[in-house]
């Protein structure tokens, strides 16, 4: 953290905004231990320097609408800039797409889809392979329950870098 010049108040400052979304001036400063203007301040460097991407609700999406989450595994047939490029492209227009990591391994891609139904899904996954992007194979994984679904621990992560 400390070759972007963050320190442990900046870190403090990231972990609240993640956890608690948008808070006032005053709590802010509380949960980051400093006065209101200061924290105001690094509050407003560290959104310019692009370190917050955005606030987000986290929506109960089973509670407003049946919808089937499936995960599925890509591995494309070529490996060129281009072939990731035209995926990656395509990926990021579709909503029923809600994340797309790229692995190294045995599979290029991890998706999370989420749609109305099972016919959607493979609507999806038709499109997919009908715009030739060089899929070679791909594995899918219905999603039964969600377990767990949380952000990263920022304080932890952060800790051995300005400890």
């Amino acid at each position: 953290m400390k070759k972007f010049g963050l320190d442990q108040t900046d870190i403090r400052i990231l972990a609240a905004v993640q956890q608690h979304g948008p808070l006032s001036k005053t709590k802010l400063a509380e949960i980051a231990n400093i006065s209101a203007t200061p924290c105001w301040a690094r509050l407003d460097r560290l959104k310019a320097a692009g370190f917050i991407r955005g606030y987000h609700a986290e929506i109960a999406l089973d509670q407003i609408v049946d919808f089937t989450q499936v995960v599925v595994t890509v591995s494309l047939t070529h490996h060129r800039k281009a072939d990731f490029d035209r995926f990656e492209t395509l990926i990021r227009s579709l909503d029923e797409i809600t994340d797309c990591i790229a692995t190294g391994g045995g599979m290029d891609y991890v998706l999370e889809t989420i749609t109305p139904d099972l016919a959607s899904f493979q609507a999806l996954m038709t499109r997919l392979l009908e715009a030739e992007l060089g899929i070679d194979r791909y594995m899918t994984y219905i999603a039964t329950r969600r377990i767990k679904s949380s952000k990263p621990n920022l304080m932890k992560l952060a800790a051995r870098r300005l400890g």
